[in-house]
């Protein structure tokens, strides 16, 4: 999928909830990768296009998308 958008998914909080931004706009807490994909289809993206790996258009920080507790993070080198 080839796009401009660049979409941040930051480290899950104490709640399980991950901020989503997309271009430097917080379009919510997600609480699964459900949460994220109705976020970027209200942004105009097709849901059914976006693969949730995809490093060009999702930068996960504090995990990927099978992360959303704060216990789930990877250890930090």
């Amino acid at each position: 999928m080839a796009t401009e958008l660049r979409v941040i998914v930051y480290p899950p909080d104490a709640e399980g909830a991950r901020r989503v931004r997309l271009d430097g706009v917080i379009l919510g807490r997600a609480y699964g990768p459900g949460d994220i994909l109705e976020f970027l289809r209200r942004a105009g993206l097709d849901p059914d296009d976006i693969l949730l790996d995809d490093p060009l258009l999702i930068e996960w920080r504090g995990g990927g998308p099978a992360v959303w507790t704060p216990d789930d993070e990877p250890p930090t080198a």
